[in-house]
């Protein structure tokens, strides 16, 4: 029947317009869902070895093996370079400081992997392999039911069509009789018989076509009640979505305090490093551009940079005076002294040194020291 409805030589019953639309939005949905869950998948866990580890072990329905991410990886190789070329250098501290930003920025990670997997794959999932696999089902079932009620239209159709040739026969035969008078009284009776088959079959694939009709139409309203749940779930999918913005919006929100923590710690001026066989020269902006750059700085990340005067102050000092350091610098050559944002250092003026630089003395440690790192202390 369906082949014969595809070559036209069979009656299709269609289904009413508000139903198709219906059909039509659901198909849609499901291909967008698969299409929105699959790519989210991808981008929470870009590696498909993992994922297809994953998928196994839900088939399986076993907890997956937990595992170490990309950024705690990288925290943790930062954190191991930096407690061998020691934690007392420049270099080392800030590679520390780093390792535990990026473990901390991974374990974020793994948060809003698990956030988004319950709050926004699971109930797109639970759509794809659960709701739309029942409405497929009945579908279905409305496509079989649309068959049988084209066939009963068929047969019914081939029922009256015999029927009316048989009474033309019938008829033909019996203007006939004169000349077939030996055989009238039996062609008569062949042809009543005739008739009262064909009426039979008439009535039955009418009584056929009641039947299939009610059942086509029942399943029709199955269908149709399941279809106009999909408003329903595009519904719930608008609220998991919102989650799932929730979920990345706190994810970045804390990458970013992190990072700016981090920032904090190593400072905003990058540290000097010159070649050894260079002239050092202190990474020293302009009195006001260190203004505006204070301002800038402040504004973004909370921190306090000394003031042109407390500069001023600090070179013409008599005497040694205490200051703090305000971001980490690295020594260019032996005449320097290396430095950790927040130490304390002892800092007095050398005649005849040039006027961006202090002399620094932390214990027995004394180098010089760029004035722009450091803030003088009362």
């Amino acid at each position: 029947m369906f082949t014969e409805e595809k070559l036209g030589q069979a009656e299709k019953t269609e289904l009413d317009a508000h139903l198709e639309n219906l059909l039509s939005k659901a198909e849609c949905t499901k291909i967008w869902t698969e299409k929105i869950m699959k790519q989210t998948e991808v981008l929470l866990q870009p590696n498909p070895n993992a994922r297809i580890e994953e998928f196994v072990y839900e088939k399986l329905d076993r907890k997956a093996p937990s595992r170490i991410n990309n950024p705690e990886l990288l925290g943790q190789y930062m954190i191991d370079a930096g407690t061998e070329f020691g934690p007392g250098t420049a270099y080392g501290n800030a590679l520390i400081k780093c390792g535990e930003t990026q473990k901390r920025i991974g374990t974020a990670d793994r948060e809003l992997i698990q956030t988004s997997a319950l709050n926004f794959l699971t109930p797109l999932r639970n759509f794809i392999e659960g709701d739309y696999k029942t409405i497929a089902k009945e579908r279905k079932l409305l496509q079989n039911k649309r068959l049988d009620l084209d066939a009963a239209k068929t047969r019914l159709k081939k029922a009256k069509a015999a029927e009316t040739r048989a009474s033309q026969l019938n008829s033909a035969r019996l203007e006939g009789d004169n000349n077939m008078v030996n055989f009238s009284y039996m062609l008569n009776f062949l042809h009543v018989k005739w008739l009262k088959i064909w009426a039979e079959e008439v009535t039955k694939s009418e009584q056929e076509l009641r039947i299939t009709q009610s059942e086509f139409d029942r399943q029709a309203e199955i269908t149709r009640l399941l279809l106009e749940g999909i408003s329903s779930t595009h519904a719930h999918h608008l609220r998991c979505l919102n989650d799932f913005v929730e979920a990345q919006m706190t994810y970045y929100a804390q990458c970013y305090q992190y990072m700016l923590d981090l920032q904090k710690q190593l400072g905003s001026f990058p540290s000097s490093y010159c070649n050894n066989n260079q002239t050092s020269v202190a990474p020293v902006p302009s009195a006001s551009s260190n203004v505006i750059g204070s301002s800038a700085l402040t504004s973004t990340s909370g921190l306090v940079i000394a003031s042109p005067t407390n500069l001023i102050d600090l070179k013409e000092c008599s005497g040694s005076r205490k200051a703090r350091v305000l971001y980490d610098y690295d020594a260019a050559n032996s005449s320097e002294l290396s430095l950790l944002a927040d130490e304390v250092i002892t800092v007095f003026s050398v005649v005849g040194m040039d006027s961006d630089w202090l002399m620094g003395e932390r214990g027995n440690q004394k180098g010089r020291v760029p004035i722009t790192y450091l803030e003088l202390l009362n």
